[in-house]
């Protein structure tokens, strides 16, 4: 499924009916805990919660003149789909989430580097997805993604 929206509120209004109520709890869960300083936009075609130029002038070393993304939502054809670049820069939180994930739910966890994908609306750990979303401050995600950033450039 591919969604063309210019605003999270046309993106919200083309999510498919038996996804729609899920993907909405799973968006306000984020909302609601997410720290201080991301700022929800639309980001690479899906709903994004980035650092702001206005915190990290810099911007995203792929596009500076595009925010810093950090927590992205969408809906593919057969899944919802997460992406959490601190699980993808920050191994001590992947192993956290990896060893968390059984507690919650009882599916095998499908996930790719940053990807948490949820093939069944039933099988989203929102209470965990809460905790994730909370594990990581603004300054925290612009601090790990400049020592990583850095280190890559160095090795160029």
């Amino acid at each position: 499924m591919i969604v063309k929206a210019d605003s999270v509120a046309q993106y919200l209004e083309q999510v498919d009916e038996p996804r729609k109520e899920a993907f909405n709890e799973l968006r306000n869960v984020v909302k609601k805990n997410i720290p201080k300083g991301f700022e929800e936009v639309m980001n690479y075609g899906m709903i994004g919660y980035v650092v702001p130029h206005k915190l990290f002038p810099a911007g995203y070393h792929c596009d500076p003149k595009l925010p810093l993304p950090f927590i992205n939502l969408a809906i593919q054809k057969n899944f919802i789909a997460l992406y959490h670049m601190g699980i993808y820069a920050q191994p001590e939180l992947l192993k956290w989430f990896e060893s968390e994930y059984p507690k919650h739910c009882q599916s095998k966890l499908d996930m790719g580097k940053s990807c948490i994908r949820f093939k069944k609306v039933t099988d989203i750990p929102f209470k965990l997805i809460e905790a994730l979303v909370k594990k990581m401050s603004a300054k925290e995600w612009i601090d790990l993604y400049q020592a990583n950033f850095m280190k890559s450039q160095k090795k160029k």
